[in-house]
């Protein structure tokens, strides 16, 4: 059955139909031997050719989706150049195949995040549109106080524009030491926003753990380098979740 060339890509779970196109328009794909860099070619994978970086295209199998809880100092890549570890290597060598990280967690932090080879889910999952909320425990440095925490909630001006309004609150503020913890859900991901939205209030930001992904959270057993398995009701719900913006 024929179907456009970036959805037979993410099908086979080489990356989001987004980050197909981009390969299509660089001159990384090629069908039947043709390079191709123009959007909405057709294609049968069971019938035509198709290379990305001189790789042909693997039949696509059975999706499998992964929630895996990073620990620090470890990279969201596949492959690294310094040989760091990567969010990969956590999972048996068996089950690394095909998959790809739907977003991005720094390098610094840890927490959730999924690994999957269903491009349609990575696509509503990380599209700017679907504003999928994520759920953070942040730790700034000092005692933050009211007025810094209603300019998170509200949105804070940043070089690449205001945050959309965020859900913050501080977490047992009666026991906390010199510094602060608060819980922040987040429904944009724009790179190193939460270290820089901390600055921009003033409260410099020491320790990032996410704990949820949409309805999906972490519970008390998931630990960094833990994993499991999604279930198929899970992931209908991860593809239901969050609002599209008009």
């Amino acid at each position: 059955m024929k179907k456009r060339l970036q959805k037979a890509i993410a099908d086979a779970g080489i990356a989001s139909r987004r980050a197909a196109e981009k390969m299509i328009s660089q001159g990384q794909v090629t069908v039947n031997g043709e390079l191709i860099t123009a959007m909405g070619v057709l294609v049968d994978p069971d019938i035509d050719l198709i290379t990305v970086d001189g790789e042909p295209l693997a039949q696509p199998g059975k999706k499998r989706t992964y929630l895996v809880y990073k620990p620090k100092g470890v990279l969201c890549t596949r492959d690294d150049p310094e040989g760091r570890r990567t969010i990969y290597e956590i999972l048996p060598e068996e089950l690394q195949h095909g998959l790809h990280s739907a977003g991005r967690l720094d390098y610094s932090a840890e927490g959730l995040i999924i690994l999957t080879n269903d491009g349609d889910l990575t696509q509503r999952l990380t599209h700017p549109s679907t504003h999928i909320p994520k759920t953070y425990m942040v730790k700034v440095r000092g005692k933050i106080g009211e007025a810094a925490l209603r300019r998170l909630r509200n949105g804070v001006e940043l070089d690449d524009g205001k945050t959309l309004p965020a859900d913050v609150s501080p977490v047992d503020p009666g026991i906390q030491d010199k510094n602060s913890w608060i819980r922040m859900v987040l429904r944009e991901g724009r790179k190193n926003q939460i270290k820089r939205m901390g600055e921009a209030v003033g409260y410099p930001v020491l320790e990032i753990i996410r704990t949820g992904i949409g309805p999906i959270e972490a519970g008390k057993r998931m630990k960094p380098g833990a994993f499991r398995k999604l279930s198929s009701s899970e992931v209908e719900i991860l593809r239901g979740f969050g609002t599209r913006s008009r």
